[in-house]
């Protein structure tokens, strides 16, 4: 696993606030934690109905005149 460098923010009793790390860092933290939500939301929903594209185009298309 990479290290992650970080750069601590301190108050004036030299008390860590906050981190600081760089943005490729940063989209990669947020890329893994997409990819884990978006995982586990597919998993709770394995069971439900897998429409056909016929079906999934009428559906969403309600969808669009209802909004």
């Amino acid at each position: 696993m990479e290290k992650i460098k970080r750069k601590y923010i301190v108050d004036e009793k030299n008390r860590k606030i906050a981190v600081q790390i760089d943005i490729k860092t940063f989209n990669k933290i947020e890329e893994i934690m997409e990819n884990y939500s978006l995982y586990h939301l597919m998993k709770e929903n394995e069971d439900d109905e897998i429409l056909d594209i016929k079906k999934a185009k009428r559906y969403y298309s309600r969808l669009r005149k209802a909004n």
